[in-house]
């Protein structure tokens, strides 16, 4: 063989050894880049912006609080996502199931636990929060499964009810009397917070977050069930005549996908706001949706893309404040993060 061929040769390995590497380090370096360019049409100067965007989010241990408080309802609703998929369902209804999980967890922290210690009563509201976003994700595994329904469109359509159902619960039996007509709950009791880290606004619903996403990957490579989950996602025909029920498999693969969810609006309630609001939990459904989109699905590499987006939010205030844009803007870039990881993946595989 000439030393041509064999120079060529170790090159083609080398690429093939380090393609996957490069791919994925080029798709996270992209979009910096183009929203680099975005910024300078508007006249700011995109390396101090990220610069000044890493000072905030990365420059003590508030700012880095702030950033692992942003990704733990992205991990949860996340994880209500990538469940389904890999099922072959596709679940965007984290939004609401969120929503009704909050509304359950308030409902049971001022009408039945407001006494409780905080042994009891916090672990009785998360159960209620799951309890909440399975009853709600139940909707759609029963219009799925009875109705033959695409679980995509009532998923996201329901996601709109839910707000009504809550908006109707904080003006009518959950109003607080002297909330001076402001629409929200009375303040859950103290005993019923979540503790925080001192010096933080960080809270152990974090390592809630954490240790679920680690269940879940647990279930799904480890163990029978999650073996036939994925059968079941990768070949629906193959899976039936494996004697799996498939209608039985995609009911509970959904009900458990809406307490995932229903927890991160508990933890919401418990952690952060201390009551319900109408907007508790905004947008989070369909971050954590787009974080698992962005993580091919995968439980552990959720955690990993819910850490950015949380990283990318709490950035975006910075944004609004050192360029005069709106915090908004942000989410040019966290929509070009996700094309070019989405493209990425294609990439890999080939």
């Amino acid at each position: 063989m000439s030393q041509a061929a064999i120079a060529l040769n170790e090159k083609t390995t080398f690429w093939q050894r380090n393609a996957s590497w490069l791919i994925q380090t080029a798709a996270m370096i992209a979009p910096f880049i183009l929203f680099g360019i975005f910024l300078l049409f508007f006249e700011v100067n995109p390396i101090e912006l990220y610069l000044s965007m890493i000072r905030t989010t990365f420059g003590d241990l508030y700012g880095f609080g702030e950033v692992l408080l942003k990704a733990t309802p992205f991990i949860l609703t996340g994880l209500a996502a990538a469940l389904p998929a890999k099922a072959g369902l596709v679940n965007v209804g984290g939004e609401g199931q969120l929503a009704i999980g909050a509304l359950f967890a308030t409902w049971f922290a001022v009408f039945y636990l407001d006494q409780m210690p905080a042994m009891i009563g916090i672990p009785i509201m998360l159960l209620a929060g799951a309890l909440g976003g399975a009853i709600w994700a139940s909707v759609v595994a029963v219009l799925k499964v009875k109705g033959r329904l695409n679980e995509t469109i009532t998923s996201v359509l329901l996601n709109y009810v839910a707000v009504f159902i809550v908006g109707f619960f904080v003006h009518g039996m959950l109003k607080d009397p002297n909330s001076f007509n402001w629409p929200f709950s009375p303040e859950i009791a103290y005993s019923l917070r979540l503790p925080v880290v001192d010096g933080t606004r960080l809270h152990i619903g974090f390592v809630i977050a954490i240790v679920l996403a680690i269940v879940v990957w647990f279930v799904l490579s480890k163990t029978r069930l999650g073996y036939r989950i994925r059968v079941l996602g990768s070949n629906r025909l193959a899976a039936q005549r494996a004697g799996i029920n498939i209608n039985g498999m995609m009911f509970w693969v959904l009900i458990a996908a809406g307490a995932l969810a229903g927890i991160a609006g508990m933890i919401e309630i418990a952690g952060i706001e201390g009551r319900l609001r109408t907007t508790v939990g905004t947008n989070f459904g369909y971050l954590g949706f787009l974080a698992a989109m962005m993580a091919w699905n995968h439980p552990l590499k959720l955690m990993a893309s819910a850490f950015l987006l949380g990283m990318i939010s709490v950035a975006g205030n910075k944004l609004e404040i050192f360029s005069g844009l709106p915090s908004s803007s942000v989410n040019i870039l966290m929509a070009l993060v996700l094309f070019f990881i989405l493209g990425s993946g294609k990439l890999v595989k080939r």
